[in-house]
């Protein structure tokens, strides 16, 4: 830890920064970067790029039990444990260190450390549309976004151009091109599936994903070992510790605190304005305040809900902004559990070079011009997968032998394989939200999150259509022993929760305006993933990062005129 903890002076500042993970390390360079003296606040522990990532460059027989977890990790944590192995798992929560409820199976994925998920996210970077932007409007489904596509293109524009976003241009109206570093390169098994769908109405293209293909910012290039949820020593692809942090550091305006677990929001009834922050220090136990003229709460999506919701005044009794009552519903997640497999017996004279860290991408082609669907279902979703050879991992079960002969098959290559799922829209449900238990408190007094969240017969339905199509398309090119499949896997497995704290054009029903500010709270931002108004089907972190960026130029402007 970095600060003094005196006098209230020395815990002023002019921005507070409420998270470090993708949008909060955002936030941070941003608003140091214009000259406000930032101060970030971080619950778990800090790690520095390159000196904290201890596995990065561990080969799987050097972990004592290779790359397997034990059953005391799935004891210990059965819900983060589905997410990580010994390379990665120091950058996630113990969760019977930190419980939440659940009314519905959900998984609450986190990583408490500087930094946060921007460390082990999976790094695809998709644009949303005005396809995204109108579709609760014209159907009638949540509220209406408070802006549209022309208002957060060049926030895209201006991020992409500094995390570095590799991808090739397509010319889609429902997936905007963006400003792209040299693509990955599909292989052979992924170049004939994407030659035989090419008539149709689809297309597959290679993931735009924020691994440089080259230098960048000196940062990279990407060397192809895909180990990158371990922190990578390279700075091959963006994270908070790679980039942003480093870079509000360089300023000299930025502070940074550790081991802070933010309770509340501290509100000013005469101003009507947040005065700043109270802490609970997380080895001490000790309380302390943070003051300032403007406040970040990047937080993520379920914890941000709950600071809103902890934060309680004579104004509002029912948590920080919360007159809507919006403040904790409409808790979205991707589904991303139906798709299918398939091998091809073809390309057996080829290979591929390196561990590609991304895999395919075939953009949303269900419901696009807004005419009737005989579908059944609203919305959309894209394909995401990958093709690649069967390894031994895959094979040794299946094959019999001794000795050399056993060898020479196991080490010989198998037959062509794609595997393929949908990832899909979530639509906003009111009943589908979080609150806070003020029965049940964890270690540091606070009360537990309560999760209550299912998809619905529109997801159902969704997942239907995508496991069918998925099949049709491999059986279509060929592939053999095509099976199509539904994990079944609950809410928050995709780690894309958002939408708690929504954005509006109506403060009775929406909980942030068009920049991100609470309606009756000017000074308080949200821009992590509380604010999204729909889900898309497009990973949101590239949109959480823009409207970062957007927010802290609107903020800043504010400031500079003493209006906040």
């Amino acid at each position: 830890m970095n600060i003094n903890k005196g006098s209230n002076l020395e815990n002023t500042f002019d921005a507070i920064v409420i998270g470090s993970g993708i949008s909060g390390g955002w936030a941070a360079k941003e608003l140091s970067q214009k000259g406000l003296k930032t101060l970030v606040l971080e619950r778990g522990r800090d790690v520095k790029h390159i000196i904290d990532y201890p596995t990065a460059n561990l080969k799987p027989w050097e972990f004592k039990n290779g790359l397997f977890n034990t059953q005391k990790d799935v004891s210990e944590s059965p819900i983060q444990s589905s997410n990580y192995d010994p390379g990665d798992k120091h950058f996630f929560i113990n969760d019977s260190e930190h419980p939440y409820l659940q009314e519905k199976p959900f998984n609450w994925i986190r990583g408490y450390q500087v930094g946060g998920r921007s460390l082990t996210w999976g790094r695809q970077c998709y644009r949303l549309s005005d396809l995204d932007f109108e579709a609760n409007l014209k159907d009638g489904h949540g509220v209406d976004w408070p802006i549209r596509y022309k208002d957060i293109a060049p926030w895209y524009d201006y991020v992409e151009k500094y995390i570095g976003v590799s991808g090739q241009r397509e010319n889609l109206s429902q997936l905007p091109d963006g400003n792209f570093l040299p693509p990955m390169e599909l292989n052979c098994v992924e170049k004939h599936l994407a030659s035989s769908i090419k008539n149709g109405d689809r297309l597959l293209t290679i993931a735009r994903v924020a691994n440089l293909t080259k230098g960048w910012d000196n940062r990279g290039p990407c060397q192809y070992r895909n180990l990158c949820s371990r922190g990578c020593p390279f700075g091959g692809y963006f994270s908070s510790n790679s980039s942003t942090l480093p870079a509000g550091f360089a300023t000299g305006n930025l502070t940074l605190r550790d081991f802070s677990i933010v309770t509340e929001i501290i509100y000013d009834d005469s101003t009507k304005k947040a005065t700043g922050v109270r802490v609970i220090d997380k080895i001490t136990k000790q309380e302390y305040e943070y003051f300032a003229k403007i406040i970040f709460l990047n937080a993520s999506t379920i914890g941000t809900a709950s600071i809103l919701l902890n934060s309680k005044s004579n104004r509002f009794p029912d948590g920080l902004g919360n007159d809507s009552q919006q403040v904790g519903r409409n808790l979205m997640d991707h589904h991303s559990s139906a798709g299918a497999e398939g091998m091809h017996e073809n390309f057996k004279d080829q290979y591929y070079r390196g561990r590609r860290p991304a895999g395919f991408l075939i953009p949303r082609y269900r419901n696009l011009n807004g005419e009737k669907s005989d579908l059944g279902f609203l919305r959309g979703y894209n394909l995401q997968g990958h093709g690649e050879r069967q390894e031994w991992p895959d094979r040794f079960q299946n094959i019999e032998g001794f000795g050399v002969d056993f060898k020479n098959k196991l080490t010989t290559p198998g037959p062509w394989t794609v595997w393929m799922a949908g990832w899909g829209e979530c639509l906003p449900y009111a009943e589908n939200k979080i609150s806070l238990n003020e029965n049940k408190k964890d270690a540091w007094g606070q009360p537990l999150v309560n999760i209550n969240f299912s998809f619905k017969d529109n997801e159902e339905k969704m997942m239907n259509d995508i496991q069918s199509t998925s099949a049709e398309m491999l059986e279509k090119a060929g592939f053999k022993n095509v099976s199509a499949f539904n994990y079944k896997k609950p809410g928050g497995s995709t780690v894309h929760e958002m939408g708690t704290a929504r954005m509006g054009r109506d403060p009775k029903t929406s909980v942030l305006n068009e920049h991100n500010q609470l309606h009756d709270v000017k000074n308080v931002f949200i821009t992590d993933g509380s604010f999204m108004t729909s889900s898309a089907c497009q990973n949101p972190s590239l949109t959480y990062m823009a409207m970062t960026a957007r927010a802290c130029d609107f903020a800043y402007q504010q400031v500079k005129e003493g209006k906040i």
